[in-house]
């Protein structure tokens, strides 16, 4: 199995690990590339080996890179959260339209999982055999469960900027 050098970007440069899932990927890919290769075009299997060679020093370049990719956008006036906040919307657009309810369910799903994992792990503990996996299936649907209030309810970033316009008003 290899490195997976995206998870580990998620944690040190949120930024841009999203820009990687957006039309901002090709940017983001030659920023990551450029501050842990030093050149704008390498393949994804030189990135994820020098992330994973580097140690903290290939963590403090990703770091640096995602501040440096946040003010290159603002110069840009690229509204990073926007971009985010449209791609819900539309996912949301297309749901309505095809009346699609895959996306609710699975909602449900993950909601029933997640809280269900953990209403037992509180009343019963971590079991003798399989505890570990279970810890990590509740890990797993912690994020998942993150992903769909977001999905739904939209970003606090979105929502404390919405509550800032209407303060203005």
């Amino acid at each position: 199995m290899s490195f997976d050098w995206k998870g580990a970007l998620k944690t040190v440069a949120p930024a841009l690990a999203t820009a990687l899932g957006g039309p901002l990927a090709g940017v983001a890919v030659k920023s990551i590339s450029d501050s842990v290769l030093g050149k704008p075009d390498g393949s994804e299997d030189e990135i994820a080996q020098a992330i994973q060679s580097g140690g903290a020093d290939a963590l403090l370049k990703l770091k640096q890179a995602e501040q440096q990719f946040i003010l290159d956008m603002k110069k840009l006036d690229v509204d990073i959260e926007k971009l985010h906040a449209d791609d819900r919307a539309n996912a949301r657009e297309r749901e309505v339209k095809t009346g699609d309810k895959t996306p609710a369910i699975l909602a449900g799903v993950i909601t029933i999982g997640f809280f269900g994992i953990l209403g037992y792990m509180l009343k019963y503990g971590t079991p003798e055999h399989g505890g570990e996996a279970l810890l990590i299936l509740l890990g797993a649907l912690g994020a998942a469960w993150g992903s769909v209030v977001q999905y739904y309810y939209g970003s606090s970033a979105g929502s404390a900027r919405k509550d800032e316009l209407m303060r203005k008003k």
